[in-house]
């Protein structure tokens, strides 16, 4: 696995080596002993979570806080998405910075994302399935989000924002300085 720093501490984007021949191909998408050895991330997964979209998506921004916060490991599994996360933590070099990536079927990366971001991905290809594990369980009381379309972040989705398909969760999510982030 290679291992691509960014300019966010601990957040990482991972490569995996992938064996292909005219059969398909093979690679490893987790072993915990590499994962930990590559990256120096201790924390346990124990919940999966997978969701299949359609093109102009977009799901987000969200995160948990404490005393339940979570770490994810993403991964797109069918077509193409735009992933994207905020710095919420107030310490860090790049609080309220944002920072994109497309994970695909194709290039086969993966995002870790540690505690401390609000996370969220538009759908760039006609469908999509998106994979990810989190080292904490979902808990709705710790739950918080930001509006996707902050003016004051004003992230580049990759897609038109007037075609995006938005929950009506995330169209009234607070802007970030109004988000109740505890990190």
């Amino acid at each position: 696995m290679n291992v691509i720093t960014t300019p966010f501490e601990g957040l990482l984007i991972l490569e995996p080596r992938v064996f292909g021949d005219d059969r398909g191909y093979f690679f490893e998408s987790f072993n915990e002993q590499v994962f930990v050895q590559n990256t120096g991330f201790t924390h346990k997964f124990v919940q999966d979570n997978q969701a299949r979209s359609v093109k102009n998506v977009l799901r987000g921004l969200h995160y948990q806080n404490d005393p339940i916060p979570q770490s994810k490991l993403i991964r797109c599994l069918q077509g193409s998405i735009w992933d994207v996360v905020v710095d919420l933590r107030r310490d860090s070099k790049t609080y309220k910075q944002w920072y994109g990536i497309e994970l695909s079927e194709a290039n086969k990366l993966q995002f870790l994302i540690p505690r401390g971001f609000a996370h969220g991905y538009s759908v760039l290809s006609d469908t999509s399935e998106v994979f990810y594990k989190c080292d904490n369980f979902y808990s709705k009381a710790d739950e918080g989000g930001v509006l996707y379309n902050d003016p004051e972040l004003a992230i580049d989705w990759k897609i038109n924002l007037d075609d995006a398909i938005v929950s009506d969760k995330d169209k009234v999510q607070p802007l970030f300085r109004d988000c109740n982030s505890k990190f």
